[in-house]
């Protein structure tokens, strides 16, 4: 069986390192693009940023020309921020949408070609339960990560005919550096009565107390090399029934479970 070559951004560190690795164990051969200077062993590092159209597209040229291939691509590189909307700025706001959603669609443009040339791939795009569950207090990254899905949505529809596959996987809480990266903006807080700083730091704490990297790292190689995993899959059994009762239950109930968790 040819070697499965896979493309993974954002994979120096965190969820994106243990991917690679759970991809390396399973004989891929592993390339990850990222802006901070990594070297991992077995792991091939690209230095990029993602949200650099020339830059993406030189990466995977990169790739192409060294390994002649892409069979998987896992969309991972982002980050948080936090903060009222009305407090935040608007500058702040399109950086995270720079890198957390068009840096995914400038990477996977690069690359589907490529996959389509190939007559098939698997592309995995890392979105979050805040799709499903927007968080107060991080309307932008839940907005962002609920872009994330629906784009996955709609471009799976779009190159199926190719053999392309898309998933968008959506992780909870995760012990990852991604939280004290968070851009935090306070602005406000008292004036909403020290709930910005409440909510973020519920959060906080369900991130530093929640899966591990390595385990959410085995977990989405598990579905980048499943033979058919579905549209959209959700990591751990509690937010898997979390997003289930997320469409089952009147909107206004769920509403106010969400408000009481990180609203109050």
């Amino acid at each position: 069986m040819t070697q499965k070559v896979a493309l993974v951004t954002g994979g120096s560190s965190g969820i994106g390192l243990a991917v690679c690795r759970a991809l390396r164990a399973h004989g891929c051969l592993v390339y990850e693009i990222s802006r901070r200077e990594a070297e991992h062993p077995g792991i091939f590092h690209i230095g990029a940023d993602i949200s650099d159209r020339d830059a993406v597209q030189a990466a995977v040229d990169r790739v192409i020309r060294e390994a002649g291939r892409i069979d998987i691509l896992i969309n991972n590189a982002g980050y948080g921020i936090s903060g009222a909307v009305e407090f935040t700025d608007a500058q702040e706001a399109k950086r995270l949408f720079e890198v957390d959603f068009f840096g995914m669609t400038y990477v996977t443009q690069a690359v589907l070609a490529v996959m389509r040339s190939a007559g098939g791939g698997r592309i995995v795009n890392i979105s979050s339960v805040a799709a499903a569950l927007p968080i107060p207090f991080q309307a932008y990254y839940s907005s962002a990560k609920a872009a994330v899905s629906a784009y996955s949505l709609a471009l799976a529809d779009e190159v199926k005919p190719f053999g392309i596959d898309v998933v968008a996987v959506m992780p909870g809480d995760i012990r990852t550096g991604f939280t004290a990266a968070r851009v935090k903006q306070h602005a406000g807080d008292d004036v909403y009565g020290g709930r910005i700083g409440r909510s973020v730091s519920k959060m906080e704490r369900d991130e530093k107390n929640g899966m591990s990297c390595e385990t959410a790292g085995a977990g989405i190689a598990r579905i980048a090399l499943a033979q058919n995993p579905g549209p959209v899959c959700t990591l751990g059994l509690s937010y898997r029934l979390d997003v289930l009762l997320s469409k089952i239950l009147p909107a206004r109930l769920v509403r106010w479970i969400v408000r009481r968790m990180y609203g109050k």
